[in-house]
């Protein structure tokens, strides 16, 4: 998301619009105020595809006895806290839990969102961001905190499968296809990721979860395949667990009855 501008800002309980990248808006930064219990996406990464906007939940504390007009809110940010560039379209932000009335303490929850169709959301954006959080003060002021707190921002990915033939006679050859593909977020469209080493996975009929059978390089094109021996019945699958940039994902189960 490129750099904007901020285009509006509402009290808390109710949407903080911003537009992209956004620069902070001007006013003097103030002192006083205090922000922890930091949680951001649970602590996951924020994967993104190409057409829908992403809803990051997140939580936090804020303590300060001074006024403030909207607000607060925590964000992805790059560069410096204060002057650098932040990644969101807009913050949804609760009215104040009081933890402590005297002291100023509140709990707040937040709901922020990506929108990867933001004309100025790229693939540069992938990888790691900081956390920042801000409150706007009495007086065109504001108070700005960078944190401690990294946060992952990946591109997504897709896999497909299908095992043949279906049923199978017990000793002969299993061919396991698909594709993976990843979120390229300029062009908006999911393209073949070469090079991958994914996982061929196998669930026997009856078991509760998969085991690796084998690993596999995706082709120039993002292509899958390769060759295993029918014994039991179950569901293939494929599995990308990912990098710094790109999420990680599985494919729906392809069923092979051997007889």
């Amino acid at each position: 998301m490129g750099k904007t501008t901020w285009s509006a800002v509402v009290a808390g309980g109710a949407a903080v619009v911003l537009t992209g990248v956004a620069a902070v808006p001007a006013g003097a930064a103030e002192g006083g105020v205090s922000f922890s219990r930091v949680a951001v996406n649970g602590g996951k990464p924020i994967v993104i595809g190409v057409k829908e906007e992403v809803e990051v939940p997140a939580v936090f504390r804020m303590t300060t006895t001074l006024k403030y007009d909207y607000g607060p809110t925590v964000f992805p940010y790059r560069g410096k806290p204060d002057t650098g560039d932040t990644l969101h379209s807009s913050v949804i932000t609760s009215d104040c839990k009081v933890v402590d009335k005297a002291k100023g303490i509140c709990d707040f929850k937040e709901w922020l969102y990506i929108d990867p169709r933001n004309h100025d959301f790229g693939n540069e954006d992938a990888g790691t961001w900081k956390t920042a959080a801000r409150v706007f003060l009495a007086g065109d002021a504001h108070d700005t905190d960078g944190l401690n707190l990294p946060l992952q921002v990946k591109r997504a990915t897709r896999v497909t499968v299908n095992a043949s033939p279906e049923p199978v006679t017990a000793g002969k050859t299993i061919t396991v296809t698909g594709r993976v593909t990843r979120a390229n977020w300029d062009t908006h469209t999911y393209q073949g990721y070469a090079g991958r080493t994914v996982s061929l996975q196998f669930k026997a009929a009856g078991a509760s979860s998969y085991t690796t059978v084998k690993k596999v390089t995706s082709s120039s094109t993002g292509a899958l395949r390769t060759t295993v021996k029918a014994t039991e019945s179950g569901t293939w699958r494929w599995t990308y667990y990912g990098n710094s940039t790109s999420g990680a994902k599985s494919s729906t189960g392809d069923y092979v009855a051997v007889r």
